[in-house]
């Protein structure tokens, strides 16, 4: 059987225009601030007149370690919010933007697949508002005003070999990870090297996504801190005196994006913070506001429950003053044959010896959600190819593990298939059962900080961290910084720091290469192994196969 692509299927949604799913979240066509027809964002004064409302139910969805076979995540996301609707649920979805550079590469887009997406499809994955590109110019205003604070006689004392402040395209180019800036003589600067991060990298974009209002954008804007003078002391972005323009380039990337979904349902999505270099969560307002006009908020955080879910728990929620009242945990039949050592050619094949093989995985996550007071339920994210042994090995082996699993048919069905996951959803929710806190406490010190999720969170025996690092991470104590969460940045394959170890490993060590100071953001960067702030595209990227077709329409996106 063949199926349509998803861009097909995108293209011929039964979209409503934008006003009438605004109405259905109580928000007036005067606050809707339109793009076209089927996409607006929300003006400040509604968010404002809404405060006064009670919250409702915060689910956020996770999932296994990424595999090639595919988890399908924001699927999840979308099928279940439209399944809570469908059961007659007041929901909504919170997901993240999507940066091009993986679009172009070989991740594709984020706006979910088969009959659970968000529409328009096209726009969402390409330059949708402009919030990407008005973050990369927010961030190259303080990049080109530091190198010309400098070249007018650097009155802070900068010592351009301590420049922390790097570039950022919103494109995978590894050409661009270390560079030579500045070279051409006297009158274009002092030569230093410098580099590029992809735009979701940018503490801007984290900034942006932790930020209640412009007030609090603008502060923590000017909290970045850009460089260190000779004696080590820190140049802040409010020392370049840029914070304020680049609250102006902001000002409309502040305001969250509504749009719907291919059943006419409402979703926010805003800001796309990386989930390793950044906590991977849409934006805090979008989120707040929509709790404030839904009773159902569903959302999504990046990569698997290691990285994304655990950054949501520890650094957004505590953050923003919010707890999710249930998991959503979601797996895949083929990704467990992977996690089991099953090739990816071969998972077309019943293998159920691979399926409970491979679900030590999963059961690393439930536990590590677990930890955090939440209630889990696995979501079995249903692919045509699987078996009714192999979902029954999944839910078997989740039952052992004091968890149920649910089959979701939303790829294929949409709202009909998702319904029974949205059922569970809401009896959990309506048990009260949650009990959220953080894993650790604001008061314990960094590098415990950073011991506690390696060793709960990955199962590591030790972090390895040279005198070096121990000594930054002290010193940012004595100046304040303390009680920052730490924001772990490793590979998304694993639960150890080598993306070829599948499954759940014990018994390995977590290196620290890196430590970096988002003072701005309100977090510790720890960056473990051999991640990289900048993709490259792959062999062949996805890119090669995007274009134009006969009637001007896009092909290729997914």
């Amino acid at each position: 059987m063949t199926f349509k692509t998803d861009i097909e299927i995108a293209r011929e949604a039964n979209k409503k225009p934008i006003q009438e799913i605004g109405a259905k979240l109580g928000i007036s066509t005067d606050d809707l601030l339109p793009y076209g027809h089927d996409k607006a964002k929300v003006s400040q004064e509604f968010i404002n007149s809404v405060q006064d409302k009670e919250d409702g139910k915060l689910i956020l969805v996770t999932a296994i370690n990424p595999t090639p076979a595919g988890e399908g995540k924001t699927t999840t996301t979308v099928g279940l919010g439209d399944g809570l609707n469908k059961i007659g649920k007041n929901a909504m979805i919170c997901i993240r933007e999507a940066s091009l550079g993986p679009n172009f590469g070989m991740k594709g887009g984020a706006a979910g697949g088969g009959m659970a997406q968000v529409v328009p499809m096209e726009e969402m994955n390409l330059h949708f508002t402009g919030d990407f590109h008005a973050i990369t110019s927010a961030h190259s205003l303080l990049s080109a005003m530091i190198d010309n604070h400098i070249y007018w006689g650097n009155e802070q004392e900068i010592d351009i070999r301590r420049v922390a402040w790097r570039r950022v395209v919103d494109m995978n180019d590894r050409a661009l990870r270390q560079i030579t800036a500045s070279l051409g003589g006297v009158s274009n600067g002092f030569p230093r090297e410098t580099g590029f991060d992809i735009t979701v990298a940018s503490e801007v974009m984290a900034i942006l996504c932790l930020a209640n209002d412009l007030e609090d954008l603008e502060k923590r804007l000017g909290d970045i801190i850009v460089a260190y003078r000779r004696d080590k002391t820190p140049v802040y972005c409010r020392d370049i005196k840029a914070e304020g323009a680049m609250t102006v380039l902001l000002k409309d990337a502040m305001q969250p994006n509504l749009v719907q979904t291919l059943e006419n349902n409402p979703a926010f999505v805003h800001g796309g913070p990386f989930a390793n270099i950044a906590h991977g969560c849409n934006s805090v307002i979008a989120t707040k506001t929509a709790l404030k006009v839904a009773d159902y908020v569903v959302t999504e955080a990046g990569f698997g429950a290691d990285l994304g879910a655990e950054k949501f728990m520890n650094i957004k929620c505590r953050k923003a003053g919010i707890a999710p009242s249930a998991v959503v945990l979601v797996a895949t039949v083929r990704a467990m044959k992977m996690n089991g050592g099953v090739a990816k050619a071969d998972l077309g094949a019943e293998n159920v010896d691979a399926v409970v093989n491979g679900c030590a995985n999963l059961g690393r996550h439930i536990e590590n959600v677990k930890s955090f007071g939440v209630p889990v339920v696995v979501g079995i994210n249903h692919f045509v190819t699987d078996t009714d042994a192999e979902v029954q090995a999944v839910k078997d082996y989740c039952a052992e593990h004091g968890v149920e699993a649910v089959l979701s048919r939303h790829w294929e069905l949409g709202s009909e298939g998702s319904a029974p996951l949205a059922e569970k959803v809401v009896e959990i929710v309506e048990g009260g059962s949650a009990n959220f806190a953080p894993i650790y406490p604001d008061d314990m010190p960094l590098f415990e900080k950073i011991e506690t999720v390696a060793k709960r969170i990955y199962r590591a025996d030790e972090v390895l961290a040279d005198n070096k690092i121990r000594n930054q991470l002290k010193e940012w104590e004595a100046a304040g910084y303390g009680n920052l969460p730490v924001c772990m940045a490793k590979t998304q394959y694993s639960f150890s720091t080598d993306p070829s170890l599948r499954g759940a490993p014990t018994g390995h060590s977590v290196p620290v290469r890196e430590v970096r100071l988002s003072a701005g953001a309100g977090f510790i960067v720890v960056v473990c192994g051999e991640i990289m702030t900048m993709p490259g595209l792959p062999r062949t990227p996805a890119a090669e196969s995007i274009r134009l077709n006969d009637e001007g329409l896009i092909e290729g996106l997914f």
